[in-house]
Protein backbone atom coordinates (compact mmCIF):
# COMPACT_ATOMS: atom_id res chain seq x y z
CA UNK A 1 0.00 0.00 0.00
CA UNK A 2 1.32 3.46 -1.07
CA UNK A 3 0.99 6.47 1.22
CA UNK A 4 -1.64 7.95 -1.50
CA UNK A 5 -3.63 4.80 -0.99
CA UNK A 6 -3.27 4.83 2.12
CA UNK A 7 -4.46 8.26 2.43
CA UNK A 8 -7.29 8.22 0.23
CA UNK A 9 -8.98 4.73 1.98
CA UNK A 10 -8.30 6.77 5.22
CA UNK A 11 -7.14 10.44 5.90
CA UNK A 12 -6.00 9.96 9.33
CA UNK A 13 -3.29 8.68 10.98
CA UNK A 14 -3.60 7.48 14.33
CA UNK A 15 -0.42 8.91 16.90
CA UNK A 16 -0.21 6.22 19.38
CA UNK A 17 1.63 8.08 22.06
CA UNK A 18 2.83 6.25 25.15
CA UNK A 19 1.53 2.48 24.05
CA UNK A 20 3.43 0.05 25.41
CA UNK A 21 4.36 -3.13 23.32
CA UNK A 22 2.27 -5.61 24.98
CA UNK A 23 -0.95 -3.06 24.24
CA UNK A 24 0.00 -2.78 20.16
CA UNK A 25 -1.43 -5.46 18.51
CA UNK A 26 -4.78 -5.23 20.23
CA UNK A 27 -4.82 -1.32 19.82
CA UNK A 28 -3.57 -1.95 16.43
CA UNK A 29 -6.79 -4.33 15.78
CA UNK A 30 -9.61 -1.99 16.53
CA UNK A 31 -8.06 0.99 14.40
CA UNK A 32 -7.59 -1.50 11.55
CA UNK A 33 -11.15 -3.00 12.03
CA UNK A 34 -12.59 0.58 11.69
CA UNK A 35 -10.73 1.36 8.57
CA UNK A 36 -7.81 3.25 10.00
CA UNK A 37 -4.56 2.63 7.42
CA UNK A 38 -1.97 4.77 8.79
CA UNK A 39 -0.42 4.48 11.96
CA UNK A 40 2.59 6.00 14.01
CA UNK A 41 4.23 5.11 17.27
CA UNK A 42 6.14 8.34 18.44
CA UNK A 43 9.46 7.33 19.78
CA UNK A 44 9.26 9.11 22.80
CA UNK A 45 6.74 6.22 23.89
CA UNK A 46 7.94 2.76 26.27
CA UNK A 47 10.11 0.34 23.95
CA UNK A 48 8.74 1.82 20.93
CA UNK A 49 10.33 0.12 18.19
CA UNK A 50 9.37 -3.41 19.36
CA UNK A 51 5.76 -1.87 19.22
CA UNK A 52 6.55 -0.84 15.92
CA UNK A 53 7.58 -4.19 14.93
CA UNK A 54 4.25 -5.93 16.42
CA UNK A 55 2.38 -3.81 14.01
CA UNK A 56 4.17 -4.20 11.31
CA UNK A 57 4.53 -7.82 11.97
CA UNK A 58 0.60 -8.36 12.44
CA UNK A 59 -0.92 -5.39 10.46
CA UNK A 60 2.06 -4.47 7.53
CA UNK A 61 0.21 -6.20 4.51
CA UNK A 62 -3.22 -4.17 6.06
CA UNK A 63 -2.05 -0.35 7.19
CA UNK A 64 1.28 2.20 6.85
CA UNK A 65 3.25 1.67 10.28
CA UNK A 66 5.37 4.26 11.31
CA UNK A 67 7.14 5.93 13.88
CA UNK A 68 6.85 9.99 15.06
CA UNK A 69 8.88 12.35 17.04
CA UNK A 70 11.61 10.82 14.89
CA UNK A 71 15.03 13.49 15.11
CA UNK A 72 17.70 12.14 13.87
CA UNK A 73 19.29 10.38 10.96
CA UNK A 74 20.29 7.32 13.32
CA UNK A 75 16.38 6.78 14.37
CA UNK A 76 15.38 6.73 10.61
CA UNK A 77 17.90 3.70 10.61
CA UNK A 78 16.80 2.21 13.77
CA UNK A 79 12.53 2.81 12.18
CA UNK A 80 13.45 1.17 8.73
CA UNK A 81 15.16 -1.46 10.11
CA UNK A 82 11.97 -3.11 12.00
CA UNK A 83 10.11 -2.75 8.15
CA UNK A 84 8.30 0.33 9.23
CA UNK A 85 7.01 2.73 6.05
CA UNK A 86 7.00 6.37 7.77
CA UNK A 87 8.98 8.82 9.44
CA UNK A 88 6.86 11.40 11.35
CA UNK A 89 8.56 14.39 13.46
CA UNK A 90 7.55 17.09 15.02
CA UNK A 91 9.93 19.29 13.07
CA UNK A 92 11.74 19.75 9.31
CA UNK A 93 15.24 18.37 9.98
CA UNK A 94 16.31 18.39 6.47
CA UNK A 95 18.85 15.32 6.93
CA UNK A 96 16.12 13.33 8.22
CA UNK A 97 14.31 13.64 6.00
CA UNK A 98 16.70 12.87 3.51
CA UNK A 99 17.51 9.76 5.28
CA UNK A 100 14.11 8.60 5.15
CA UNK A 101 13.54 8.63 1.45
CA UNK A 102 17.13 7.11 0.73
CA UNK A 103 15.85 4.45 3.05
CA UNK A 104 12.41 4.45 0.49
CA UNK A 105 9.82 5.57 3.07
CA UNK A 106 7.74 8.08 3.75
CA UNK A 107 9.03 11.78 5.11
CA UNK A 108 6.06 13.73 6.97
CA UNK A 109 7.56 16.34 8.60
CA UNK A 110 6.24 19.25 11.28
CA UNK A 111 5.62 22.37 10.05
CA UNK A 112 4.56 26.03 11.02
CA UNK A 113 5.27 28.47 8.12
CA UNK A 114 5.82 28.40 4.85
CA UNK A 115 9.42 28.59 4.63
CA UNK A 116 9.86 25.55 6.81
CA UNK A 117 7.26 23.87 4.34
CA UNK A 118 9.81 24.60 1.41
CA UNK A 119 12.91 23.53 2.74
CA UNK A 120 10.85 20.51 3.95
CA UNK A 121 9.58 19.88 0.18
CA UNK A 122 12.80 20.93 -1.14
CA UNK A 123 14.47 17.87 0.60
CA UNK A 124 11.98 15.55 -0.61
CA UNK A 125 9.29 15.46 2.46
CA UNK A 126 6.22 13.37 1.04
CA UNK A 127 3.67 15.28 2.54
CA UNK A 128 4.03 17.95 5.19
CA UNK A 129 2.35 18.23 9.03
CA UNK A 130 1.12 21.45 10.15
CA UNK A 131 2.05 21.13 13.71
CA UNK A 132 0.66 22.34 16.31
CA UNK A 133 -2.70 22.78 14.02
CA UNK A 134 -4.65 24.40 17.02
CA UNK A 135 -1.75 27.43 16.67
CA UNK A 136 -2.31 26.73 12.84
CA UNK A 137 -5.72 27.93 11.97
CA UNK A 138 -7.48 26.89 8.72
CA UNK A 139 -7.21 30.51 6.74
CA UNK A 140 -3.38 30.31 7.59
CA UNK A 141 -3.02 26.36 5.83
CA UNK A 142 -5.57 27.78 2.89
CA UNK A 143 -3.18 30.80 2.17
CA UNK A 144 -0.68 27.80 2.29
CA UNK A 145 -2.18 25.69 -0.29
CA UNK A 146 -2.16 28.43 -2.84
CA UNK A 147 1.66 28.54 -3.15
CA UNK A 148 2.55 25.18 -2.16
CA UNK A 149 2.91 22.07 -5.18
CA UNK A 150 -0.49 20.48 -5.38
CA UNK A 151 1.03 17.14 -5.08
CA UNK A 152 2.39 17.71 -1.64
CA UNK A 153 -0.61 16.73 1.09
CA UNK A 154 -1.12 18.97 4.09
CA UNK A 155 -2.05 17.18 7.25
CA UNK A 156 -3.14 19.21 10.70
CA UNK A 157 -1.92 17.50 13.40
CA UNK A 158 -2.42 18.57 16.99
CA UNK A 159 -5.99 19.23 18.41
CA UNK A 160 -8.33 18.05 15.72
CA UNK A 161 -11.39 16.86 16.81
CA UNK A 162 -14.00 15.03 14.57
CA UNK A 163 -15.92 18.82 15.67
CA UNK A 164 -13.32 20.49 13.69
CA UNK A 165 -12.15 18.37 10.86
CA UNK A 166 -14.47 19.86 8.46
CA UNK A 167 -13.10 23.74 9.01
CA UNK A 168 -9.54 22.44 8.04
CA UNK A 169 -10.54 20.11 5.42
CA UNK A 170 -12.42 23.19 3.77
CA UNK A 171 -9.12 25.18 3.90
CA UNK A 172 -7.30 22.36 1.61
CA UNK A 173 -6.24 19.85 4.43
CA UNK A 174 -5.46 16.46 2.66
CA UNK A 175 -5.78 14.27 6.50
CA UNK A 176 -5.08 14.45 10.01
CA UNK A 177 -3.33 13.37 12.76
CA UNK A 178 -5.02 12.27 16.05
CA UNK A 179 -3.28 11.54 19.11
CA UNK A 180 -4.48 12.41 22.55
CA UNK A 181 -7.92 12.40 21.40
CA UNK A 182 -8.12 8.39 20.04
CA UNK A 183 -5.76 7.03 22.69
CA UNK A 184 -4.57 7.65 26.14
CA UNK A 185 -2.22 5.33 27.94
CA UNK A 186 -4.28 2.85 29.77
CA UNK A 187 -7.52 3.38 27.48
CA UNK A 188 -9.51 0.37 27.45
CA UNK A 189 -9.83 -1.11 24.28
CA UNK A 190 -13.69 -0.34 23.59
CA UNK A 191 -13.25 3.24 24.16
CA UNK A 192 -10.53 3.11 21.79
CA UNK A 193 -12.32 1.65 19.11
CA UNK A 194 -15.44 3.95 20.08
CA UNK A 195 -13.60 7.07 19.40
CA UNK A 196 -11.41 5.34 16.26
CA UNK A 197 -15.05 5.01 14.78
CA UNK A 198 -16.35 8.72 15.41
CA UNK A 199 -13.03 9.57 13.74
CA UNK A 200 -14.23 7.51 10.62
CA UNK A 201 -17.83 8.65 10.73
CA UNK A 202 -16.36 12.41 11.37
CA UNK A 203 -14.24 11.70 7.77
CA UNK A 204 -16.81 10.46 5.78
CA UNK A 205 -18.92 12.95 6.37
CA UNK A 206 -16.47 15.72 4.79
Amino acid sequence: MTFQEALKACNLVAILRGIKPEEAEAVGEVLVEAGWRIIEVPLNSPDPLKSIEKLVKRFGDQALIGAGTVLTPAQVADVAATGAKVIISPNANVEVIKASRAAGMVSLPGVATPTEAFAAIEAGASGIKAFPAEAIPPYVIKAWKAVLPKDIPVLAVGGVTPENMAVYAQAGTAGFGIGSSLYKPGADIASIGQKAREFMDAMRAL
